[in-house]
């Protein structure tokens, strides 16, 4: 016969006074990441919890736009995730930075993809793969950089997204090399035309002071390469 269910009072139940606030607080990290795997997620942000590590969560809820269909892979909200997870050590190796992309919930392919154009050996520039993953936000030189600036930026939401001059050279200057198609001799004009209004805001580029430019519409008109090698996954 099974044995009688045993009643406890509430006096005899002894709950962990950190307990409710760990629940709490994981409900909403997951409702803001909005995971695909809630399990795969959970073990990674409890083991991110216990080691006491940048936790895989979203700064807030990412609405799906009209044109998105339902697995569009990486997101700005993700990838300012892996960023902040993966960037203060600058390199980081691959293992990891599968480790982070699978916790997240991201596509292998998405991620073999990235790694493939950009050439990674074992060790991998973190702001490189950054400049990657923009462009797979933004399927042209110009909309990647914006991506960049609203991702890095500490300016509040909706403000100018500025950046400083000296990230976004790198930035620009890797996608520019990658695409194969700029000529040195035109990215360093390019920049030196920006010098004047980034002194003048004292090292600091916002999207603005670069998207509207005919210079960039031109180059950002045609085909690029990382652009095909680094669309969204569908």
């Amino acid at each position: 016969m099974p044995l009688p269910e045993t009643l406890y009072t509430a006096q005899q139940i002894n709950i962990p006074p950190e307990l409710p606030d760990i629940l709490k607080n994981f409900t909403k990290a997951a409702i803001r990441t909005q995971p695909k795997d809630v399990l795969v997620w959970s073990a990674a942000y409890f083991s991110a919890l216990s080691k006491g590590e940048c936790l895989p969560v979203k700064d807030r809820l990412e609405m799906q736009v009209a044109t998105q269909k339902t697995d569009t892979g990486l997101t700005p909200g993700l990838l300012k995730t892996l960023h902040k997870q993966l960037s203060p050590k600058q390199t980081c190796s691959k293992e990891e930075l599968q480790t982070k992309w699978k916790a997240l919930c991201l596509p292998i392919v998405q991620l073999e993809t990235l790694l493939s154009l950009g050439s990674f050996g074992a060790d991998i520039d973190w702001m490189a793969f950054f400049a990657l993953g923009c462009s797979a936000l933004g399927g042209t030189l110009v909309s990647s950089l914006k991506f960049a600036c609203e991702i890095l930026t500490e300016d509040e939401e909706g403000g100018a997204a500025r950046i400083p001059f000296e990230t976004f050279v790198k930035l620009y200057t890797y996608l520019a090399h990658l695409d194969g198609d700029l000529p040195q001799d035109y990215i360093d004009k390019f920049l030196s035309s920006l010098q004047p209004l980034v002194e003048f805001q004292h090292g600091m580029i916002k999207p603005l002071d670069f998207i509207n430019r005919e210079d960039m519409d031109t180059i950002t008109s045609g085909s690029s390469n990382y652009v095909k090698g680094g669309s969204r996954a569908e």
